[in-house]
């Protein structure tokens, strides 16, 4: 049977980049265009996503005519909303409201980040329409082993099952009639995901503060709020957008950490 068939209630996570859209469109086409209701397509959205992602988002639901319910966090009960394309945030408002809640900022060893603004929140999402048990496909590639292999069992990867390598997903976008607009550029999207997170490689941070330096505005605003740093191990945000002005070898290496978000 096709990995991408379903016939059990199931979230397919829509992460708002290539691949993941991808995957949509190929489980669109294991059910003939349409998704069985067993099936919710669900993007969580930050706030922090480039304009481009929401763009994608928005257009896979209109060309392809599949629902899409866009979530984002909220500090209030039932702690989700749903929001549209016109309606969603756009300056990290469910971010900041997660910050606050906390007083405590994210880290790469405790990434509440995105167990609350997206994994949590499509549990929620889902138990608010009475549904306890689920499936979640999720974006993850044949060629991306070590992220596969640290995926919780209970998750559906169909890419992975389908042996989908990044090569293939570029040739889809490049001969679709819409893509995401966004550069892909040594094996990555540099602006894809939260546009500035602290997940991606320092080398990548500094390169695009120093192309978009008003992006680090935000994240320099949320250290300040709280009184500390979303990691201790590289300067601040608010130093980099300076570094940014000064120098260009602020760093010696390059490398990222993956996170659910997805590409």
């Amino acid at each position: 049977m096709s990995p991408y068939k379903i016939d059990e209630p199931t979230v397919i996570s829509f992460s708002g980049g290539r691949t993941s859209a991808y995957m949509l469109w190929r489980t669109l086409q294991a059910h003939d265009g349409k998704l069985p209701e067993e099936a919710l397509v669900c993007f969580c959205n930050t706030g922090k996503e480039h304009e481009a992602t929401l763009k994608l988002v928005h257009d896979c639901e209109t060309n392809w005519n599949v629902k899409i319910h866009w979530l984002e966090f909220q500090a209030a009960d039932p702690k989700f909303k749903e929001v549209t394309y016109d309606t969603a945030s756009r300056d990290g408002e469910p971010f900041d409201a997660l910050t606050t809640k906390r007083n405590y900022l994210p880290n790469p060893v405790a990434r509440f980040c995105t167990s609350e603004l997206k994994i949590l929140t499509i549990e929620r999402f889902m138990k608010a329409r009475g549904l306890n048990e689920f499936e979640t496909m999720v974006g993850i590639r044949a060629d991306e082993k070590r992220r596969a292999a640290k995926m919780k069992a209970d998750k559906r990867m169909p890419l992975v099952d389908d042996d989908i390598a990044q090569e293939d997903v570029q040739s889809f976008w490049k001969a679709n009639g819409f893509d995401l607009g966004l550069e892909f550029r040594d094996g990555v999207t540099p602006l894809g995901n939260c546009d500035l997170c602290f997940l991606k490689g320092p080398n990548q941070v500094k390169s695009l503060i120093g192309m978009y330096p008003e992006r680090a505005v935000w994240w320099a605003g949320q250290e300040a709020k709280i009184g500390g740093t979303f990691r201790n191990d590289r300067p601040s945000y608010a130093s980099m957008m300076n570094f940014s002005h000064k120098q260009t070898d602020m760093f010696d290496v390059e490398g990222g950490i993956s996170c659910f978000c997805g590409d």
